[in-house]
């Protein structure tokens, strides 16, 4: 169901999921860039890309699609990859960078969840579960190996310059092979395989 229609139909369940989702997207991709700057490369800095406001983040086009349909993105976070003090190192640590914050984020939430809700079932419970979910699902979406998404420019980081150059060139179409994909479903069982990893993790670290 796409933001709008929540909206209409329960503005409650809009505030907790758009605000959770908004934010799970803008660390995402700021983490992308404070990491790439810790590495050598200031761009994202001199940008203003290193910011929590919304308004440094949010891409149009990715706003809309997902008040319509649910499925949105934020502006990429500018990376040099050759500014960086270590290309290949840097390449897999900076694509890392998101997917990390995420697991974190949803480590946390659940870490609050477990400790600071009085009742599993009240609001603030309810926002840290949807949190968690959100925080969740990024990261299992971001892991597949697929340009451009963070799990082909790990993918990059460790494989030889012929299988990188093949990956580069797919990364123009990427965006509508993954468009395609999700469309028809191929990509639901991968994501529900990532989500299934992040959250087994999750609950070993989990007091």
């Amino acid at each position: 169901m796409g933001l709008l229609n929540l909206l209409l139909k329960d503005p409650l369940a809009f505030v907790l999921i758009a605000i959770p989702l908004m934010y799970a997207i803008i660390f995402h991709e700021l983490s992308h860039g404070w990491v790439a700057y810790r590495m050598g490369d200031p761009t994202a800095k001199l940008l203003g890309r290193l910011s929590l406001n919304p308004l440094k983040h949010l891409d149009p086009v990715g706003t809309i699609m997902l008040f319509l349909f649910g499925f949105g993105w934020a502006k990429p976070v500018p990376v040099n990859f050759n500014r960086l003090r270590d290309r290949r190192k840097g390449m897999i640590a900076v694509s890392s960078a998101g997917i990390i914050a995420n697991m974190l984020l949803a480590f946390t939430a659940l870490f609050l969840d477990r400790f600071l809700s009085p009742s599993p079932s009240g609001l603030l419970s309810l926002l840290l579960f949807y949190f968690a979910k959100i925080n969740i699902i990024l990261a299992a979406f971001n892991l597949i190996p697929l340009p451009p998404l963070d799990g082909s420019k790990i993918l990059m980081g460790f494989a030889p310059p012929n299988i990188q150059k093949h990956l580069f060139r797919l990364e123009r179409y990427g965006f509508f092979i993954i468009i395609g994909l999700l469309y028809l479903g191929v990509l639901n069982p991968v994501i529900n395989f990532f989500q299934s990893m992040i959250l087994s993790l999750i609950r070993l670290l989990l007091p």
